[in-house]
């Protein structure tokens, strides 16, 4: 018996068949051509198995998936996803829990440079025909040397303090239950309060989930406790920062800059004032996305469906639900 697994994503058809080549035996892939929960509720309807990328799944496109066992979260973050309801309607939901931690911090390190040295204003710039280097908006930093606060320390923040050592910062991090003495040596690591952080760090990076506590954590009172010339770095969730305390920390130099590859509204808005700011850098939700990593993350989601078909249990590691 053939099983349907239905991608929620829009994809391209290239694409779509490198994720065909990767199915186990007796499934078949389908995949989303538009967005909004409308079209999502109609091709979940005839799906065994559901994935989700970037999109929001709702109660509503949960409770069309009729035949629906398991939803997996392409990636590790599933605020987006309505848990509660899946839990209702016995719905299994996985994640494939630490598969892109390398690729994020990489993409976290890449933005922490293009901050602090206006690599994307110069790029942005050069393309129109203008060479600004003695007319930047502020001035440019070094990361080597610097102080770096990372806020969450599951193992994308871990992979990114292992990063930085190279470049001989100080790493200061944030985590709920703090590594023990022997780890943090392993890392070269010394964890500070949430306070201590913002006001010591050159570069303060999120890494924490989006969570009650964690919404507009990063706010009017944090920019305010950060210094001057220090520069914010978001690849976590969009919600972890108040984007309107942000545009005016930014306009009024409150912070020298920031980076940001998340937002509160995904797509983000093409009139969204973050848009018209010549001290922030803005990528379209990327960092997770590395061709490299693509069959390996696959693979494993493919595997965890494979489980649940057969009667398994996902991995405790990748089980939400």
């Amino acid at each position: 018996m053939t099983e349907t697994i239905c991608l929620l994503d829009m994809t391209t058809p290239a694409r779509a068949e490198k994720l065909r080549a990767l199915l186990p035996p007796g499934f078949v892939l389908t995949h989303g051509t538009a967005r909004g929960d409308e079209h999502m509720k109609e091709i979940i309807a005839e799906a065994d198995y559901a994935i989700s990328g970037q999109v929001a799944v709702s109660g509503d496109v949960l409770r069309a998936g009729k035949k629906l066992k398991l939803l997996h979260k392409w990636g590790v973050g599933y605020d987006n996803i309505d848990i509660a309801t899946a839990k209702e309607l016995g719905i299994k939901v996985a994640r494939t829990t630490g598969s892109n931690a390398l690729p994020v911090a990489e993409f976290a390190l890449g933005l922490m440079i293009s901050a602090l040295r206006y690599i994307g204003y110069g790029h942005a710039e050069l393309k129109k025909g203008h060479w600004s280097t003695g007319s930047l908006p502020g001035e440019t930093f070094m990361l080597s040397g610097k102080t770096v606060g990372i806020i969450g320390f599951g193992a994308i923040g871990q992979n990114v303090a292992k990063l930085l050592r190279g470049f001989g910062c100080t790493i200061l991090y944030s985590k709920r239950q703090p590594l023990t003495a022997e780890e943090e040596a392993a890392l070269g690591v010394r964890h500070a309060s949430l306070d201590a952080i913002l006001a010591q760090a050159d570069v303060v990076s999120l890494h924490c989930p989006l969570t009650p506590e964690t919404t507009n954590l990063i706010g009017r009172e944090a920019f305010a406790k950060m210094k001057k010339t220090a520069v914010l770095i978001n690849v976590a969730r969009g919600g972890v920062i108040d984007e309107s305390a942000l545009v005016t920390a930014l306009r009024d130099r409150e912070i020298a800059g920031a980076a940001m590859d998340v937002y509160a509204i995904e797509p983000l808005p093409a009139d969204s004032e973050l848009l018209t700011l010549d001290n922030l850098v803005v990528t379209p939700h990327l960092a997770a996305m590395a061709a490299d990593n693509f069959a390996p993350t696959v693979s494993r989601m493919f595997a965890n469906i494979a489980h649940v078909s057969r009667g398994e249990p996902v991995p405790a590691k990748d089980l939400v639900v």
